[in-house]
């Protein structure tokens, strides 16, 4: 189904069938989900070519059209809780439909869509949308496009996750043959019991000689059993651990190769927590789960078999409580799958908010929020609490139930069975080896019972992990991507329309064009869309409508890597690995010589400060670069762009750390780098771009101005007023300083 002609109801259908001529092509059929008062109502939109529908179910004359030349545009407005989405033609009242919060980024597309239609150009709507809500049950999703937990088919679930053991099939052969043996080996004590009683005990048929032997049979059957044990436990831990690493190993490639629109969306805690705890729940199962699902399957149908021959009078006793577990079981399965959900979201959620403070210890302790932090975690921690005393509850109150109703058939047997043993029908033998097969056979029944606890726990977890291996990742692995191994370095972004949440655009049909060596100085207000201009041109994200030209070819076909392999990006935040001096520098090359990274070092002026480290190159510069001042993490990300040796260039604040003598070397060192190169540069003191060949004023997301500084002050525009705002404020902040200074 598009996402833009959305299947309507009958009565629906009807009207606009009477309404609509039948030769009108429908180009977008959509419905908005609130009435005018904010209650919860449906009210479809239908366009065409020629026309817009308005159509509402609850009025007989709940229709409305507009002639597609009559309409002037159309726009979205976020409201609290929801949006409007207005339609005004070119004389008349606007017509509005009122949705929800979770269907802005539909009604956003949705009026571009149609402004497009006014100027003459195709609707040109993308083929997916963000869904907040399960396509197949309507259910709310816990993430966007996310996975909808009450859609998912638990035996899929099962058949992935030992689909995982077909690398390993001789290991998982071994693995249930053993355990077969084992349940085989477990059914036969209590028939050596039976003989011991019958044969040996009893008289007048009692053979003491056999006692040895019978005796020397139940120890090497519980030597059996045991090694059986062994054997089962060692295999399913090396398969447990081999899987799951492989497991791990899948999801972490996985989250490499996730765009940046998938971070967005997702706390990095949540996604630590995926890593760690819910690939542990599923190693848990696979090493007692799995063989226990076996074991017990096949002691419950031996168990059954040896009962019904034993006598079957007896045998429909011992199952009088079994639908009663097996109901119960089945029944507490959607609410503890639901409960242990909800536990790993907020387990997720735990995890995040201790990254995040942990992490951000140096600004909790800078502004004195640590009573507040402690409060949050208070928070998150009490939310994990009540669920997981929620969902042991049920648990426990389903388990003391099933034990109590387990008693039942036990106490039937031993009536009735004594009292075939006064008729002598039946043997005190086979009474006893019965009685010890029922308890048997309701420990498979009762951890029946504890399996729906145990599976829930683990498919939850395994889902949370599947969903994430699942989503779709960076396009490159591309087949119809071209490789592009040397480029020119020429930009050019055509009617680029883009926006981190689609319902608010940052870019807004931005159109520039950047010759091959060009430096372009990029300036504005901030959150105009200067960095999300470089995020495209890196293709960290791509472009909602418009197309991003590279060397005349299209951003999103040309091979990914050969793509960022020949851009080098200094950020305004440097980040840097737990690693030494000299990895961090050819972190981007890393076959590169240490007479490479010194050389780079120097061009960066890096390698003065780096030589009075007592280890020099070899100096480990802390978790995040910690260990080294902000100019220092500064010009090691400057000295890492420059071994890179990119054709393209970006200096996101490349200078912001620095103090003025070094930045004036940083500057010396930039001109000789961008030589050649493809340059955009963001700073906000103006001062810096006077090198720029070109400035590019961004405004409301689009070019507002472009020429060198000295056109743009001439021009008195945007430019000009931030440079004269800029000169004022540092004006005021000298005079304020000469003043403390004085004063």
């Amino acid at each position: 189904m598009k996402p833009f002609v959305e299947i309507m109801p009958l009565v629906i259908g009807q009207k606009l069938g009477v309404a609509k001529n039948p030769d009108e092509e429908v180009l977008i059929q959509v419905a908005a989900d609130m009435g005018e008062g904010g209650q919860f109502s449906q009210h479809w939109l239908v366009v065409t070519p020629q026309h817009l529908f308005f159509l509402d179910s609850q009025h007989d004359n709940g229709t409305r059209q507009i002639a597609m030349d009559q309409v002037a545009g159309a726009r979205v407005e976020a409201l609290i809780g929801g949006g409007l989405f207005e339609v005004k033609p070119k004389e008349g009242e606007p017509t509005y439909l009122h949705y929800s919060s979770s269907m802005a980024a539909k009604f956003t597309e949705v009026a571009e869509g149609i402004n497009r239609l006014t100027r003459g150009e195709d609707v040109a709507l993308p083929s997916e949308v963000e869904r907040s809500r399960c396509a197949k049950c309507g259910r709310l999703l816990p993430e966007k496009d996310g996975l909808c937990p009450a859609c998912v088919k638990k035996w899929d679930t099962l058949k992935r996750i030992a689909g995982y053991l077909k690398p390993y099939q001789a290991r998982t052969v071994v693995l249930v043959l053993i355990t077969a043996a084992g349940a085989l080996i477990e059914l036969l004590p209590p028939l050596a019991v039976r003989s011991i009683i019958d044969e040996v005990l009893t008289p007048p048929h009692a053979h003491a000689e056999w006692l040895v032997w019978l005796v020397l049979g139940l120890l090497g059957l519980r030597i059996g059993a045991w090694l059986c044990q062994v054997g089962r436990g060692w295999t399913a831990v090396w398969l447990a651990s081999q899987v799951v690493a492989n497991i791990r190993r899948q999801l972490y490639q996985r989250l490499q190769y996730m765009p940046l629109r998938f971070y967005d969306k997702r706390k990095v805690g949540a996604l630590i927590s995926r890593l760690t705890n819910d690939t542990n729940r599923v190693e848990g199962f696979l090493i007692d789960g799995l063989p226990f699902i076996i074991t017990n399957i096949l002691m419950t149908i031996g168990i059954l078999v040896l009962l019904l021959v034993m006598s079957w009078h007896l045998t429909l006793y011992v199952l009088v409580p079994v639908p009663a577990i097996v109901l119960g079981g089945w029944m507490i399965w959607e609410r503890m799958r639901k409960l242990w959900s909800r536990w790993s979201v907020k387990w997720a959620r735990f995890s995040s908010h201790l990254n995040e403070s942990i992490t951000g210890i140096r600004m909790v302790k800078a502004f004195a929020q640590e009573d507040r932090e402690a409060e949050r975690f208070d928070r998150r921690n009490d939310e994990l609490r009540e669920v997981s005393v929620l969902a042991d509850r049920h648990v426990f109150v389903f388990f003391t139930s099933m034990n109590f109703l387990m008693s039942f058939g036990v106490f039937f047997v031993w009536y009735f069975g004594s009292q075939q043993i006064l008729h002598q029908d039946l043997k005190l033998g086979d009474l006893m080896a019965f009685v010890s097969y029922i308890w048997m056979l309701y420990g498979p029944l009762k951890w029946f019972g504890e399996l729906t606890n145990w599976m829930t726990r683990a498919f939850a977890s395994a889902e949370r992990v599947f969903e994430v291996i699942d989503s779709p990742t960076e396009p490159a692995d591309d087949p119809q991507a071209l490789p592009m191994p040397r480029l020119s370095g020429a930009v050019a972004f055509r009617g680029v329309h883009f926006g981190y949440d689609r319902a608010k655009p940052v870019l807004k049909g931005l159109d520039l064009e950047v010759k091959p060596g060009e430096m372009i100085g990029l300036v504005g207000k901030s959150g105009v869309g200067k960095s999300t201009l470089i995020n495209l041109v890196c293709r960290f994200y791509d472009a909602d409508r418009g197309v991003l030209e590279l060397d005349g070819v299209d951003i999103r076909k040309v091979k990914l890597e050969d793509l960022r392999r020949q851009i080098g990006l200094v950020h305004q935040q440097s980040f840097l690995f737990d690693d030494t001096i000299a990895e961090n520098i050819r972190y981007g090359k890393p076959e590169a010589s240490f007479a490479e990274v010194v050389r780079a070092a120097r061009a960066a002026n890096a390698h003065e400060f780096i030589i009075t480290k007592p280890d020099g190159y070899d100096a480990r510069v802390g978790e995040q670069g910690n260990k080294l001042s902000g100019g220092e993490k500064q010009r090691i990300a400057i000295a890492r762009a420059i071994l890179h040796d990119p054709r393209i260039l970006i200096l996101d604040e490349a200078t912001s750390s620095l103090d003025t003598a070094t930045e004036k070397k940083i500057q010396e060192a930039i001109t000789r780098l961008t030589k050649g190169r493809t340059t955009f540069a963001i700073a906000h003191r103006l001062s810096t771009l006077r090198s720029a060949d070109r400035l590019v004023v961004i405004d409301e997301g689009k070019v507002a101005e472009a020429g060198t500084h000295q056109e743009l002050m001439e021009r008195e525009g945007i430019f000009y007023q931030l440079v004269k705002t800029q000169q004022e404020t540092t004006a005021v902040v000298a005079v304020g300083g000469s003043k403390d200074e004085t004063g």
